[in-house]
């Protein structure tokens, strides 16, 4: 398979600078004066204040798989239909600084990529060639990381529908596969369906569906009190 029609197939084309001798590190100029800096004040700001990042820089480091904010995180230009993505062939989550623009939005993507690097992290997930897993990962980032809590589904004008939250996460796990992958959207919604049920009800690390900020706070506390529990026992 020739580069162009691998980057296109897995998604690398959203994010150009993702392509091999494209990437360039930021000169001090741009680091102060253009929306890498902003990216990365924000990145900074989401982990260490967002209950949500927190708990999973948590899991993970738990887990074996230490994050670190300089070789893990990456605030590139990308394409304007995409916010962030989390590249499996080099354990980076990559932050589209040309289209966070807002605080709440920035924290929303770095939950939403962290549960992709979590779910990297403690199972054996074939990106590239099993669509299942690509689509469990993403029903479960739908779910956890606020993308479909009712504050932001009242901001784009949808609800009001019964099981409108597990709709929400079915229909944003489908537009993200197609987003990444060349497939048709029946295609994507046939493997959607078959994980569904299984992928929905895996709330780790959370251990509960944090439906706002409130929730993870809760599901933080919870998670750094379990030793306290568990000796208690």
């Amino acid at each position: 398979m020739n580069q162009t029609k691998q980057d296109e197939e897995y998604g690398y084309d959203l994010f150009p600078e993702r392509n091999t001798g494209k990437h360039k590190k930021s000169t001090i100029r741009e680091s102060l004066f253009t929306f890498n800096h902003k990216c990365q004040v924000m990145l900074s700001f989401a982990m260490e204040t967002s209950p949500y990042a927190k708990l999973l820089l948590s899991a993970m480091k738990n887990s074996g798989c230490k994050v670190f904010k300089d070789r893990h995180f990456s605030c590139e230009d990308c394409d304007g239909t995409v916010s962030g993505g989390f590249d499996a062939a080099s354990s980076q989550i990559v932050l589209c600084q040309n289209n966070i623009h807002q605080q709440a939005h920035m924290n929303r993507v770095v939950t939403h990529e962290l549960i992709h690097a979590f779910d990297h992290c403690r199972a054996h997930v074939d990106w590239f060639n099993n669509f299942r897993h690509l689509a469990c990962s993403e029903i479960r980032a739908a779910n956890l990381s606020g993308d479909c809590s009712f504050s932001n589904e009242l901001s784009r004008f949808n609800f009001g529908l019964k099981e409108h939250h597990q709709e929400c996460v079915r229909g944003r796990a489908v537009r993200s596969i197609l987003a990444v992958r060349k497939i048709s959207r029946e295609e994507a919604q046939k493997i959607v369906n078959e994980v569904f049920d299984s992928c929905f009800n895996d709330h780790a690390p959370f251990g509960r569906i944090p439906h706002g900020k409130t929730d993870a706070k809760f599901a933080y506390r919870d998670y750094t009190n379990r030793d306290r529990y568990y000796a208690n026992l």
